[in-house]
Parts: structure tokens; C-alpha cells; sequence
């Protein structure tokens, strides 16, 4: 049960960090596909869900190795936003 909460906490994290970035107007949005642009940026936000949705499912049927992927996936994603918020990228 802790690791699909801690998954779910990670998800939230995730969402908030990348609806930031697609919002920011950082000159990299516009280098990124074509159909990652399509819906205004929120196609990416549905392979987030389906990453959230697929690690959910394997920590609910007790993986909790897929948990750990997804902090470090979290870890990741946190680093980018903080990167291109800070002005490093």
C-alpha cells in the first residue's frame, strides 16, 4: 500500500513539474516534435498519465521495484524542470 501512495505522490510531483515547464515559454517547447505539440503540449501530459497509470499498476500487484524506477524517474524530471527554471538550459 506505501508504494502505490508513494507512486501517487511522485505522479503529482510529476504533473506539477511538467504542466510548469509546458507553460514556461522556454524556447526548447518549440524544439520538441510535432506530435508532442499537438493539443497545445498536452499530448505529452497523457503519456505522463499512462507512465503514472502503468506504475500504479505494477506497484498495486506488488513490485515494488517499479516504485523505485518511478522516484527515479520523479528525480529526473525535477532535475530537468530545476535546470530549465534556473536558467541553466
Amino acid at each position: 500500500m506505501f508504494s502505490i501512495v508513494l507512486v501517487f505522490c511522485f505522479g503529482v510531483l510529476n504533473f506539477a513539474a511538467h504542466k510548469a515547464v509546458i507553460d514556461s515559454g522556454h524556447p526548447m517547447i518549440a524544439q520538441v516534435p510535432w506530435f508532442f505539440q499537438s493539443l497545445g503540449g498536452r499530448l505529452s501530459l497523457v503519456v505522463e498519465f499512462a507512465m503514472l497509470l502503468g506504475a500504479l499498476i505494477m506497484a498495486a500487484a506488488g513490485s515494488a521495484g517499479w516504485a523505485w524506477v518511478y522516484a527515479f524517474y520523479t528525480g529526473l524530471n525535477g532535475l530537468s524542470a530545476w535546470l530549465i527554471f534556473s536558467g541553466r538550459l
